[in-house]
Order: structure tokens, then C-alpha cells, then sequence
């Protein structure tokens, strides 16, 4: 209790080095919070938004579908596989898909793209990014409902319209070519130019009878999970589960590699960034903690003459890094409250400086920057601010209970 009383009047007798630190430390808990906020707010976006774009967080497939993807390859029992997802809590939807390549013709061109036949019993606009940017017409009723919705760029190039006839090819579960005709029943637009030119939704049931599948079979289940993070740890559990041994069980990552890297790319940069930070923080700290112990020579050398061990000199200085550290961040709380509610309600609207190019990694992303902290985010910025302020004064404590009692008494 003495030290810890001797250690914190130590630390205001400078008053105005101490509250710069304090500030340096609070500025620095600010950075960390804004970077790392907006690294978890859009990843998660960019996460949630692929798999809402057709495989999900985890995509159950046929074996060997995601290397070479096939209208061959098709999964059977595909409502049981369904089921025994959604017992899984962190399960919140579960949609049975058929996707493929395919060539859609009009009466004025023919343009190669790809297809996703769904079920509108089970889809929404939570789950499926292109039904929730629809901006013409509707979805088609059901699931054996006439109709096909077409990317808005596409019905463009094929000069289509709502009512307008389009006639898609592909081959069959046989791999025998078929075709089939649908009136255009919708338009979406999701402002990613490849999929608004290349992707159309079409109904599961007609698209079954077309390829020769039997109404149980399809080519994956995509399934959205409550939380991104529990990806992982879901798609382990699900995969052990006797009733996908035929089947390939894949985590975002896996299902869409692309997105992956990029993300991991990001983080890097990302974690750089603050590691800078972090070391313009930790010499601050030093700075201020090796010259309190420079300029206390002589009273650490009376200190020493009186009976304080070198041992005791070092904890009353990582003490005092220690109550430093605290301040600094009660501080960057204070000032970092405000701001974080601002940033995660309001946020920053970047759009003129993305322009048109509103996607990453084909990906549709949010123009408003926001932040979002997960509890492991703020655990990690205050804990890692706080070793990093203590590891600071590790070096003037050990400098401070080095000092030679007689060289310190000395009066230059």
C-alpha cells in the first residue's frame, strides 16, 4: 500500500508529461478501437453479404462439387440434410439451391452466365441478396411457379423486359444439353457488375424436372448461421455428423476463396497499421518513464542509502507504469464512448470515393463506414494496450534499481 500511495503521488508531480502520456495512450486506445471497429464491421458485411449471394456461411455440396463444380454432382435427400441443420441453434436458415452455368438466349443474343434455382418457400431477403434487389417486377411465386429474375445488366444485353420470353440452355443431370423457357417475371440489381450481367434466379421445381433430377435431389444446402464466427466450429460438428459422410461440408473460406484471401490481405494491412500505432504508444510511455527515472537519480540514491532494495525500486517505478497505464485508459474510454456510438449509428458515407465500384472481391460492400466491436476486439485493445504500457516501464524500472547509491548522491 505504501508504494502503491508513494507511486501514484510520483506520477503527479510532472502533472503535465503525465495527462500528455495519459492522452498518448487514450489517442492510441481511440485508433485501435476505430481500426479494429471497422475491420469487424466490414468483414462481417462482406462475409454475411457473399453468403447471402448463393452458398451460405457453410455449404453442404456433392463430393468433389467445389473443386469441379458439375450439374452432375448433386446431393440426394437434400430436405434431410436441410433438417438436420437447422436442429443446430446457431443454424437461423437453411436453403436447398441448384447452381450451374448456363446460356440465356433472346430473340436478339445469346450471353453465357450462371443460374440459381431456388425455393421462395424457403428464401428472404435476410438470406438472398438478389431478392432483396429486385427492383422490377417479383420473385416467382413458388417454387414450380413459371418465371425467371435476371440481373439488370443482363436484361440490358438481351434487351428484356418484364413479360419478355428467355430461353436458358445448359446440360442435364446426364450431361445431355436441354433447354427451357421462362417469361422474365423480375429485375434485380445488385451493383456488382459481373453478377447484375451474368447472374438469373429460377424456380427449383421446374429446374428439377429440366435437368432430370427427382424432387429430393439438388446440388448443395446453403445455410446462414446467426454469427460469421461460429463458422468454423459448425461446419467441424456438422461434418462429423453421420449424415453428411457423402457429402463435402464447407466453410465460407472454403467455398469462396477469393473473398478469403482478400479479407486475410486486409487483416494484414490492418494489423500492421496498429502495430505502428502501438509502438508510437509504447515509446511515448518510455520516453515518459525513463525520464522520471533520469531525473530522480539523486532521490533514488537516498532512497537506496536509507534501506530500499534495487528490487523495491523496480516495482515502485512498474508501479507507477501501472497506474499510468490506467489512466491512460480511463481516458481513451472517455473520449472513445462518444465517438464509437457515432461511428456504429451514424458512420461516415465513403460513397464518392468507391464511385460505381461498390463491390470487393465480387462482393457487395457497405459505402458507410461504420465500426462494430466484437468482446474479444475490446478485450484484446485494452489488454494489449495494458501489457504494452507496463512492458514500456519495464526498462527504466530495471534502469532506476541499477543506479549505484553513491553515484547518486554525488552533486555534479
Amino acid at each position: 500500500m505504501r508504494l502503491n500511495r508513494l507511486a501514484w503521488r510520483n506520477l503527479w508531480r510532472r502533472k503535465r508529461r503525465t495527462l500528455i502520456t495519459a492522452f498518448s495512450i487514450a489517442f492510441g486506445v481511440m485508433l485501435a478501437m476505430t481500426f479494429t471497429g471497422a475491420g469487424d464491421h466490414y468483414y462481417t458485411r462482406m462475409i454475411d453479404a457473399g453468403a447471402s449471394m448463393g452458398m451460405g456461411h457453410i455449404t453442404i455440396a456433392a463430393i468433389d462439387h467445389n473443386r469441379a463444380p458439375s450439374l452432375k454432382k448433386r446431393l440426394s435427400h437434400v430436405q434431410q440434410l436441410r433438417a438436420e441443420a437447422l436442429r443446430r441453434p446457431e443454424v437461423v436458415d437453411a436453403m436447398v439451391r441448384i447452381s450451374g452455368q448456363v446460356m440465356f438466349a433472346s430473340a436478339h443474343k445469346s450471353i453465357g452466365g450462371m443460374f440459381m434455382a431456388i425455393d421462395p418457400a424457403q428464401e428472404s431477403e435476410s438470406n438472398n441478396l438478389f431478392i432483396r434487389s429486385i427492383i422490377e417486377g417479383s420473385l416467382f411465386a413458388s417454387a414450380n411457379t413459371p418465371g425467371i429474375v435476371v440481373g439488370v445488366k443482363l436484361a440490358e444485353k438481351l434487351r428484356l423486359r418484364i413479360g419478355k420470353k428467355v430461353v436458358y440452355t445448359t446440360t442435364d443431370a446426364h450431361g445431355e444439353i436441354v433447354s427451357a423457357i421462362e417469361r422474365v417475371s423480375g429485375i434485380f440489381k445488385t451493383g456488382i457488375s459481373e453478377v447484375d450481367s451474368s447472374m438469373a434466379l429460377l424456380p427449383i421445381g421446374r429446374v428439377q424436372k429440366v435437368l432430370q433430377y427427382r424432387p429430393d435431389e439438388a446440388t448443395l444446402v446453403a445455410l446462414m448461421l446467426d454469427d460469421q464466427r461460429h463458422t468454423r466450429a459448425t461446419r467441424d460438428t456438422l461434418a462429423a455428423l453421420p449424415v453428411y459422410a457423402r457429402t463435402e461440408v464447407l466453410s465460407w473460406q472454403q467455398s469462396q476463396p477469393d473473398l478469403a484471401g482478400m479479407i486475410a490481405l486486409d487483416k494484414s494491412s490492418n494489423y500492421t497499421s496498429q502495430l505502428l500505432i502501438a509502438l508510437l504508444v509504447a515509446a511515448g510511455i518510455l520516453n515518459t518513464m525513463l525520464m522520471s527515472v533520469l531525473e530522480r537519480k539523486h532521490e533514488f540514491g537516498v532512497m537506496m542509502a536509507v534501506g530500499m532494495t534495487p528490487g523495491g525500486l523496480f516495482r515502485l517505478v512498474m508501479i507507477e507504469s501501472f497506474w499510468l497505464a490506467v489512466v491512460g485508459l480511463m481516458v481513451g474510454i472517455i473520449i472513445s464512448t462518444p465517438w464509437y456510438i457515432y461511428m456504429s449509428e451514424v458512420g461516415i458515407d465513403l460513397s464518392a470515393a468507391y464511385g460505381n465500384d461498390m463491390d470487393f472481391g465480387g462482393v457487395l460492400i457497405d459505402p458507410i463506414m461504420k465500426i462494430r466491436l466484437f468482446k474479444e476486439s475490446i478485450m484484446v485493445i485494452l489488454f494489449g494496450l495494458f501489457a504494452l504500457a507496463l512492458t514500456s516501464g519495464a526498462y527504466p524500472a530495471w534502469r532506476a534499481g541499477r543506479v549505484p547509491p553513491v553515484e547518486s548522491l554525488k552533486i555534479n
